[in-house]
């Protein structure tokens, strides 16, 4: 990975974490989304299970780690390790518990890895209570304008230049291809995550006899990304049981190649129940300009739930709304069970959609936004109106992590 020549959020947000927790801290997200740099960056050790020279010193167990650290020395504050790509290691979890139960005062532990890591933490409870995870996502247009630990939801608006705004559009978040801001570099990258997906990751998540269809399963979505996801159409093409793409979809979005969004139903009339909509993480591999904003948005959207779900702020969630009648809004983000805000994305600027207003009487969400890409950036807080409105992306966007 080249150099990140500019700060991110996560090294303020882990910094945070251990000086407020003793708990070890979990970092997960997409390959190649900055975890190893942003976790050294704040780190004093460094062992990966790939590198040899590492892996003997893990084999020989938490006794001889806290050793080669010196945790017993007097220090001011307790030295932050990381341990990357641990899930590798057969016996991580007892490793990892036998560290924090013996050590945990005198050293703070930081543990990360490929997307592979969300797979194998969910696997037993032996570790419950002795982590909390933080999710990191690609650079955002909130990423841009501050790095700064928030203290609470929404940020005042804050104009992103011209120059990061293009480059978010034309590459992506991702650090690599957001910072280079080569187009021949940027498809090369793209070709080349896909194959480490497919051949490494895939490979290692699932059965040998299954990677051939789900390769083909990972080009369809590819071409889908913003569009509901019916399974029994899926199966068909796919010559497979509807059980199966389920859970080979299920297994794509915690490999973090793409993510759903469900419907929201309480309090609305005859709403859609079932389908959920599939985006890609890398919304700059999206050729339609329609669906490359809905998927800029649902990136962007995903990042700020999950960033004030991990911060405390409380519990939230990203649904869309749809019912029979098939009035629709992009998107609605939920804050503690209760609707909070809407979002329709648009790329130029259009009429006022009706259905913001019927959803948000139905579901008496606070706020309702038509988010259009194309508009210029206004310097007013998007969430003191009430009624729904049109706003720009980079307004509404700028307010979020």
């Amino acid at each position: 990975m080249v150099r990140m020549s500019r700060p991110r959020i996560y090294p303020a947000i882990l910094r945070e974490h251990f000086e407020l927790h003793r708990q070890m801290a979990f970092v997960s997200g997409p390959r190649q989304v900055g975890k190893t740099w942003v976790c050294k960056s704040i780190a004093e050790a460094y062992f990966n299970w790939d590198n040899t020279d590492d892996r003997r010193t893990l084999l020989r167990g938490p006794a001889a780690l806290a050793q080669i650290l010196g945790v017993d020395r007097l220090r001011t504050n307790p030295p932050i390790i990381v341990l990357d790509e641990m899930h590798k290691y057969a016996k991580w979890k007892t490793l990892l518990k036998g560290f924090f139960d013996t050590y945990g005062e005198r050293a703070r532990l930081l543990v990360t890895g490929s997307s592979r890591l969300d797979i194998f933490r969910r696997g037993g409870d032996s570790l419950m209570g002795r982590y909390l995870l933080y999710r990191m996502h690609p650079w955002s247009v909130g990423e841009c304008v501050r790095t700064e630990l928030p203290d609470k939801e929404i940020q005042p608006p804050a104009k992103i230049s011209a120059a990061d705004w293009n480059a978010l559009w034309e590459h992506g978040g991702f650090p690599e291809p957001f910072l280079r801001r080569q187009a021949r570099f940027t498809r090369r990258w793209q070709s080349l995550r896909l194959a480490q997906l497919s051949r490494e990751d895939l490979r290692e998540a699932a059965a040998v006899r299954e990677l051939g269809t789900i390769e083909v399963l990972m080009q369809l979505l590819a071409e889908r990304s913003g569009q509901q996801l019916v399974y029994s159409n899926l199966a068909p093409e796919l010559q497979a049981s509807v059980d199966s793409v389920k859970r080979w979809i299920d297994l794509l979005a915690r490999m973090h190649y793409g993510f759903l969004v469900r419907p929201w139903f309480a309090n609305v009339a005859k709403s859609l129940r079932k389908e959920p909509k599939w985006f890609l993480r890398d919304w700059s591999s999206v050729a339609d300009p329609g669906c490359r904003a809905e998927t800029l948005a649902a990136c962007h959207l995903l990042k700020a739930v999950d960033t004030w779900t991990d911060l405390g702020f409380g519990s939230f969630e990203l649904r869309y709304l749809r019912d029979k009648q098939k009035r629709e809004v992009d998107f609605l983000v939920v804050r503690d069970r209760k609707p909070w805000f809407l979002v329709e994305v648009k790329v130029g600027e259009q009429a006022l959609s009706p259905a913001l207003a019927h959803f948000q009487r139905q579901i008496q969400a606070p706020h309702a936004f038509q988010m259009v890409m194309d508009l210029p950036f206004e310097p007013a807080d998007c969430f003191k109106t009430r009624r729904p409105t049109i706003v720009p992306a980079r307004t509404l966007l700028s307010q979020l992590p």
